[in-house]
């Protein structure tokens, strides 16, 4: 139970490594505010929790929107009364397509929900972390963007991802002196809804080809990591054990980002 006593806000938390994060970190003892869009996905993810012993308080918030992002972190401390950890992990893939074909809002959906989303989390959650005396945030990108630039038409989620990095190196040396880590992750090819809810058009217009076995990963062959997985590096990241780790990304992928 090495996180008792903490308290968690955890984005995207009604399905996939949300989900899996927000679980794992109430095992260890954390509060949990598991925030997602949809509603039913964040009631039952947090009657999970409750059922296994633990405490969570369920947030429907669009990550975009800074009113109801402003309200949902002040709803978690009002429950709580303190926040220690923050999991900005709320994405979506959005439309993959080439550049002429990219439609400006299908560009801005995807900017705003992965990049402006993350942006409103830590706005509005920090000041709780100063509080606190000091926390852990842990940002989820992608290989997309980071190491990886052969996904065909990606470029808007490839763009967030690389922000996503940037944002953390930037905001680990700021936050420092309040005790504030942060962190990124890096994910490969991860078993979640994610990439069925992708839209992919004409991307073959956008392909390069690429001499390597199509959808290899080197430790597991065509078998693809699990959220359960990312969600232990996520608590190893949050918790002490990780005390003198910031700016960091740690890519989880099995070594598929070294193949493409």
């Amino acid at each position: 139970m090495e996180l008792r006593g903490k308290v968690a806000l955890v984005t995207g938390a009604g399905s996939g490594i949300g989900k899996a994060a927000a679980l794992r970190l109430a095992k260890e003892g954390a509060r949990i505010g598991a925030l997602s869009d949809t509603e039913e996905e964040i009631r039952e993810t947090c009657s999970e929790i409750t059922a296994a012993g633990g405490e969570a308080v369920p947030l429907a918030a669009d990550v975009g929107d800074e009113r109801q992002m402003q309200k949902a972190v002040e709803d978690c401390v009002a429950k709580f009364g303190r926040l220690d950890i923050v999991f900005a992990n709320a994405g979506i893939n959005g439309v993959w397509a080439p550049i002429d074909e990219l439609q400006p809002q299908e560009w801005d959906r995807t900017i705003d929900t992965n990049l402006r989303g993350t942006f409103l989390t830590l706005h509005y959650a920090v000041p709780h972390l100063r509080k606190s005396g000091g926390g852990s945030v842990v940002i989820t990108a992608s290989i997309n963007g980071t190491r990886t630039f052969s996904s065909a038409g990606a470029t808007a989620y490839a763009c967030t991802k690389a922000a996503q990095v940037a944002m953390t190196k930037m905001l680990a040396l700021e936050l420092a002196q309040h005790h504030i880590r942060v962190n990124v992750i890096c994910p490969g090819r991860i078993s979640t809804e994610i990439n069925e809810n992708t839209e992919q058009r004409d991307t073959e217009k956008a392909a390069f080809p690429a001499e390597y076995p199509a959808g290899k990963i080197p430790l597991t062959g065509d078998t693809a990591g699990t959220s359960d997985e990312v969600a232990e590096l996520v608590l190893f990241l949050v918790s002490d054990r990780a005390r003198h780790i910031t700016g960091t990304p740690v890519w989880i992928d099995g070594g598929q980002s070294l193949l493409i």
